[in-house]
């Protein structure tokens, strides 16, 4: 038997949370690793550029586009690829912020992942719902 409607857009409140959480964690954590935790030797700081294209995320998380979410799903994989490259070849502090990196950009992927299928269950019941016709009484 399927969950109640009320309890899946729970769900789905709470996954867009966790995923606006997340997203907000990166930005932070690529911000602090690039210009104070770690930064690369003679580096300027301009990787910390690298969480720019998070930031455009926020604003369509904290909406409910599921556009935004679909194109998340797939750019979050960038931040996943180079925590697990940087968590494998460098060292120290670096190597402990890639792994934080990879673990949140995971956290990420899959609240996103799960986050559409939901939404689009919800929406396919909903259609479903309003093309039936309603009994006669």
């Amino acid at each position: 038997m399927g969950s109640h409607p009320p309890e899946r857009l729970a769900r789905i409140r709470a996954l867009r949370n966790l995923c606006l959480g997340c997203v907000i964690g990166l930005i932070v954590l690529g911000m602090a690793w690039e210009l104070v935790l770690a930064p690369l030797k003679g580096g300027t700081g301009a990787l910390a550029w690298k969480v720019l294209p998070l930031t455009f995320a926020l604003a369509g998380l904290l909406k409910h586009r599921m556009y935004t979410f679909r194109w998340l799903s797939m750019l979050i994989l960038l931040y996943f690829t180079e925590g697990v490259v940087r968590g494998t070849t460098e060292g120290g502090m670096s190597q402990a912020l890639a792994w934080i990196e990879t673990a949140l950009s995971l956290a990420v992927f899959v609240a996103c992942s799960v986050y559409v299928r939901l939404r689009l269950k919800v929406k396919k019941e909903a259609d479903a719902a309003s093309q039936q016709p309603h009994a006669q009484a």
